[in-house]
């Protein structure tokens, strides 16, 4: 990006890069290095642990020498978005009037690409501050088909991810959980367009799309946490390095020691 740039402005730069420009001009979101600390502390633990609620985090955190209560400790969760994603009671609910739709996978064998999709919002912390990336994945070859980056948690950088990976194929079903950034109407319209059956996690159950939560501790242990990037281009750029390893280099166990990309092409070929 090159904010003084004689022929483009910083929103055609964006466009070309793909890159909302809300991302770019983001300068922190003024959060104590305390509580960034500790958000750094939760987001490893919850790799770990991701069915602790807030009184086994408190209590963790004070096992830890951290002096916090429970209160704090449930803020600090609202803004990583663990609301959307820790399995406490009634914190997966959707938005008022949004829809919940039946969860679609249980005993389902996944035997093919593009028979099931999968999406998620994570934490990612910064140097100074966070933010919060969504990726939309294959569940059979593990391949990222798309990823957006956002300061905030609204469904605006989640549709663009389900867009782009529209742009490359449809799958039979698209599974996520009951956040609000999903049942959003602006999100569900997209796949009710495209004929794509819709399933959602039942609440507080994170193992229903588990492929996607290993996909983000592969991002953060192999990524993230070693480069302790600076500020959001730096983050942007290492992680579109990052995905591009793991669709097009890093091999998985369970697909015969072969790369998403590659199981993930020889599928889409078969249909």
């Amino acid at each position: 990006m090159e904010p003084d740039h004689l022929r483009l402005s910083v929103a055609q730069q964006c466009e070309l890069l793909g890159l909302p420009r809300s991302t770019w001009y983001y300068r922190g979101v003024g959060e104590s290095a305390e509580n960034l600390a500790l958000m750094r502390l939760l987001d490893k633990g919850y790799l770990k642990w991701p069915f602790y609620g807030s009184r086994k985090w408190t209590e963790w955190l004070v096992s830890q020498g951290h002096a916090v209560n429970r209160k704090r400790m449930q803020r600090l969760m609202r803004l990583m978005g663990w609301a959307a994603i820790c399995p406490r009671r009634r914190t997966t609910q959707p938005a008022p009037g949004h829809k919940i739709y039946p969860y679609l996978l249980r005993n389902l064998a996944i035997e093919r690409t593009n028979q099931v999709w999968a999406a998620d919002i994570t934490y990612v912390p910064l140097s100074q501050g966070f933010m919060y990336l969504v990726a939309v994945l294959d569940w059979f070859s593990r391949y990222v088909l798309a990823w957006r980056l956002s300061n905030t948690l609204d469904s605006r950088f989640c549709v663009e991810a389900l867009e782009a990976a529209l742009s490359r194929g449809r799958p039979e079903i698209f599974n996520t959980d009951q956040g609000s950034q999903f049942t959003s109407e602006a999100f569900t319209s997209v796949l009710q367009q495209q004929q794509v059956a819709i399933s959602m996690d039942g609440r507080g159950r994170w193992l229903d799309n588990v492929f996607i939560e290993r996909l983000w501790r592969s991002v953060k242990y192999e990524n993230v946490y070693l480069y302790d990037y600076q500020n959001v281009p730096e983050l942007h750029c290492g992680l579109s390095d990052y995905f591009a390893f793991y669709n097009e280099v890093r091999v998985h166990q369970a697909l015969g020691y072969r790369t998403p990309a590659a199981v993930y092409a020889e599928g889409a070929a078969c249909r």
